[in-house]
C-alpha cells in the first residue's frame, strides 16, 4: 500500500484491488463483472491501492472491512484499465490506501440502458484483472 495521502493522485500503473466478499463476484473461472459494479448509494466502486500481496491484503481487509464480511478472493487491476474503460480513479481516504472508481453511466430516464452501460464496464474490468484466491 502507497503512503496515505488522499489528495495525492492514483498513477496509471499503480495497481488496485477490489475485494470479494459474496459469492456472486467470483467464480472457479475467475472474476465475475458483479463484482466492480458500483454502489447505487455513492455511485462509486471501492478499491484499495495493493498489489497481489496477500498478507497485507489479509491485514487491510481485516482492519478497515467489516467485521462479519468474509473475505473469498480479491480482483487485481492496473488503474491505467480502469481509465481505459472509462472510469476515473479517485484516491478516497480514509482508511489509507482507499481509492473510489468514479464516472459510472448513470441514466435516471433509462435504467436499463444504465444497467446495460454499467455492465458493460464491469465486464471489461472483470475480464482484465486477476483473480487472488483465499
Amino acid at each position: 500500500m502507497l503512503p496515505s495521502n488522499p489528495l495525492e493522485e492514483v498513477l496509471d500503473h499503480e495497481d488496485l484491488t477490489r475485494f470479494l466478499t459474496q459469492s456472486n463476484h467470483s467464480s472457479s473461472m475467475g472474476v465475475k463483472p458483479a463484482a466492480f459494479l458500483p454502489s447505487a448509494k455513492n455511485r462509486t466502486t471501492s478499491v484499495f491501492r495493493l498489489s497481489d500481496d496477500r498478507v497485507r491484503m489479509q491485514e487491510t481487509f481485516a482492519k478497515y472491512l467489516h467485521p462479519h464480511l468474509t473475505l473469498k478472493g480479491a480482483a487485481v487491476i492496473a488503474a491505467h484499465r480502469v481509465r481505459a474503460a472509462g472510469l476515473h480513479v479517485r484516491a478516497s481516504e480514509p482508511p489509507p490506501g482507499h481509492a473510489d472508481l468514479e464516472n459510472w453511466p448513470w441514466i435516471q430516464e433509462d435504467p436499463a440502458l444504465e444497467k446495460a452501460r454499467q455492465k458493460e464496464i464491469a465486464v471489461k474490468l472483470a475480464g482484465e484483472s486477476r483473480m487472488v484466491r483465499f
